[in-house]
């Protein structure tokens, strides 16, 4: 082990210093979101009040809006509140004769997390100006803690039809317009409450991580060199598609434990 470590000592040339995000508190979720109220256009919630029944097809993360602010009498921690919004595709049943039809909804799920960012009120101005002005500065901002919040589409567990005097949430509320554009049709059109409403569960995993933008210390150990040649050669589409390997797992998929990157061995697939 000594002799790997005075190796790597040996390579490096010296210590730069660079400015950079640094993770200061980080937290993963796994949260099961039931009974959302799944909230729909003018066209859309005709066909809902005409279904007989609801299958939920998939979901996806349009936006997530995220606040930071102080926690009061708690030095250096810092609430982070986030607000989802999610695509639901539904198949909408209204007869048992005629096939279902696709209808898109709004649901939205809200947060909070506490996590800790340390301190510092240091404001930042940099000589770099903006694309549309040749005169003007970027925007001062200051070294206060920013979150980042990172997850995956979350998986559709369940989709209810039910009466719409059983279920709060009768109108959305205020949504940004970043959100309303994705669909076709107004969200906040309805006179009287609908007859019929829709409730969803999902399951959604995220990553919430509060970072600060420092200056750090590390070793350099060379500047980053390509070493491999650009290829320019496209001439010919099938000499370049005969480098391809063929996808034998998209044809046979691998058993559990042979995917790429498991540590798992003795099961065949290296064979």
């Amino acid at each position: 082990m000594s002799e790997n470590r005075n190796c790597i000592q040996s390579k490096i040339k010296e210590a730069v210093c660079i400015d950079t995000n640094r993770v200061y508190d980080s937290c993963a979720d796994k949260d099961c979101l039931e009974d959302l109220r799944v909230h729909f256009t003018s066209s859309a919630q005709c066909i809902i009040n005409r279904a007989t029944n609801v299958r939920c097809r998939g979901s996806e993360v349009l936006n997530a809006f995220i606040e930071v602010e102080r926690v009061p009498f708690n030095r250096g921690f810092y609430s982070v509140d986030i607000t989802y919004f999610f695509k639901v595709c539904l198949d909408v049943f209204c007869g048992h004769s005629t096939p279902p039809t696709i209808v898109e909804g709004l649901a939205t799920f809200s947060k909070k997390c506490i996590l800790y960012g340390s301190e510092g009120n240091v404001k930042v101005f940099s000589s770099e100006f903006t694309n549309c002005d040749t005169d003007t500065q970027l925007d001062m901002k200051s070294t206060n803690p920013k979150a980042k919040v990172q997850t995956v589409d979350p998986i559709c567990l369940d989709a209810k039809l039910r009466n719409a005097h059983d279920c709060h949430d009768h109108r959305p509320g205020r949504l940004p317009k970043s959100v309303c554009r994705l669909f076709d049709g107004d969200f906040d059109c309805y006179e009287e409450e609908p007859e019929k409403a829709v409730t969803v569960t999902l399951g959604i995993f995220t990553i919430v991580q509060l970072e600060r933008d420092v200056q750090m210390l590390i070793p350099a150990y060379d500047f980053c060199i390509p070493s491999k040649e650009c290829s320019c050669d496209t001439d010919n589409p099938c000499d370049a598609f005969r480098k391809i390997q063929f996808p034998v797992d998209e044809f046979f998929p691998p058993k559990e434990g042979c995917l790429k990157g498991d540590s798992f061995s003795g099961c065949g697939c290296g064979d």
